[in-house]
């Protein structure tokens, strides 16, 4: 669509599911794009959807996603907790409405599935809120890859050292808990930084973790604290490292080294600022891509929420532009299943001790063999998991 008749076209009439902390951002993502319109939000919280609708001159405050579907929406925006998410998906699908959802998708593989399945068979596109990706830097490292710099990834690193206190499990009852977060570190933060890594290694082929919670325990059920073990269908291995019991903050590290020998390194410190990338190339030269350090180490949520707006506003650009063309979003409910499968199955592992395969990996050629007297164990892989930890 050229952009003279985008300006003749209506604006697209957009609904608000869930008035939290993240439904501000999308508000303004859809505020600045000038061809949307939030006509309606919705909260089982009637005085916080009146209050919301205030704030920002929206026309309509109801307290169920039937009736902002009443309202006769274009695209719907699932900022509710997580295991809310299918439920409302369905809905709007059934009713003809595209569907951006916040991450994660879902907190089980069957609820995500279902998602996947009733957009597709209803003609909705189905995005997934994976704002990071739309930073420049994450772009660049993406391009380093497509054009050859890095050559094949081989190997991934990804580090996710997070500042949480008690006040912000407090804030909302449903935080901290397998029922209503459906787990901790893994499925609220670093589920960001997993879409990521299966964005620039691809397809997992088999995962082995572990979970414990550090510091957090008087007040959360779920882990504070993960570490995987992740190998690829193109034989790539990554190590994930994720905890909210940092304090200070050491923000997020992700690299990947290519088989050009190669590394790129994308940065997010502190928390919420934009990621920085470095390619260590041959020769040892570097690049480094936009992106500014601000002072302090811990940031507040709201902080951080306000900081990845204009991310947010890029990916909500997206995905109207994939509504407007009929095209396909730049991350889309495939995606987001993905990234859920690859963290259930850290819990899966973390509940065995043994390995979730999905795929066959590539044999190497430089496995030790086993020593005389000492025989290497071996113990079977089990199937993808559907369900997290139980503790």
């Amino acid at each position: 669509m050229t952009d003279s008749a985008r300006t003749q076209a209506p604006r697209l009439r957009v609904g608000i599911v869930g008035c939290g902390n993240i439904s501000r951002n999308h508000i303004e993502a859809y505020a600045a794009l000038g061809e949307t319109e939030v006509v309606g939000v919705c909260d089982v919280d009637m005085a916080r959807a009146r209050q919301t609708a205030a704030a920002w001159q929206i026309p309509n405050a109801v307290d169920s996603a039937a009736a902002l579907l009443d309202l006769g929406l274009d695209i719907i925006s699932v900022c509710t907790p997580h295991p809310t998410h299918e439920a409302v998906v369905l809905q709007a699908a059934a009713a003809g409405v595209h569907v951006l959802c916040e991450k994660p998708i879902a907190v089980d593989l069957a609820a995500a599935r279902n998602m996947v399945e009733a957009c597709e068979s209803h003609g909705v596109a189905l995005g997934v809120l994976f704002q990071r990706r739309f930073w420049p830097a994450a772009a660049a490292l993406r391009a380093a890859i497509d054009d050859g710099t890095l050559g094949r990834p081989v190997m991934g690193q990804v580090s996710v050292l997070l500042q949480r206190d008690p006040e912000y499990y407090r804030a909302d009852a449903w935080r901290g808990t397998w029922a209503n977060d459906g787990g901790g570190v893994l499925m609220t933060q670093a589920i960001h930084y997993i879409d990521l890594l299966q964005w620039y290694l691809g397809e997992v082929s088999e995962v082995y973790g572990a979970v414990n919670t550090f510091k957090h325990g008087d007040y959360i059920e779920v882990e504070d604290s993960a570490s995987a073990v992740l190998k690829f269908t193109s034989g790539a291995l990554a190590t994930l490292n994720a905890s909210t019991a940092a304090s200070p903050s050491l923000g997020v590290q992700i690299r990947i080294t290519g088989s050009t020998g190669a590394t790129a390194e994308l940065s997010e410190f502190p928390e919420g600022t934009d990621g920085r990338l470095t390619i260590a190339a041959d020769g040892g030269s570097g690049v480094e891509a936009p992106g500014g350090i601000t002072a302090g180490a811990n940031v507040d949520l709201a902080a951080i929420n306000e900081a990845l707006i204009p991310h947010h506003r890029a990916q909500i650009e997206d995905f109207v532009n994939a509504v407007r063309s009929g095209g396909v979003p730049a991350v889309t409910g495939r995606d987001g299943t993905n990234a859920l499968r690859i963290l259930l199955a850290v819990y899966e592992s973390a509940r065995t001790g043994e390995p979730v395969r999905f795929a066959p990996f590539p044999a190497g050629v430089a496995i030790p063999p086993a020593r005389s007297g000492a025989p290497a164990e071996t113990q079977p892989a089990i199937s993808a998991c559907t369900s997290p930890l139980k503790i």
